[in-house]
């Protein structure tokens, strides 16, 4: 995937444990945990403005967008 989700390496610059934030955000450990893995296909704006409002950071300290080649596509 062309997206790379950094959320884990914000949570350790902070030094704030996945938990904490799952429920300071109202979502469920397991949910942020797919998150952490890039393994979801969207995210709700309303999710990713309380992950911003908690870590205090813009969306693109969360993402990267590394472009694939298209043979790398289908994994």
């Amino acid at each position: 995937m062309a997206i790379v989700v950094k959320l884990d390496i914000l949570l350790a610059a902070r030094k704030v444990k996945s938990k904490a934030l799952a429920e300071a955000i109202g979502i469920t450990e397991q949910n942020l945990s797919l998150i952490k893995q890039g393994k979801i296909k969207g995210i709700r704006f309303s999710t990713l403005d309380a992950l911003c409002k908690y870590l205090d950071c813009q969306p693109g300290d969360l993402f990267t967008y590394l472009p694939v080649k298209d043979s790398d596509e289908n994994d």
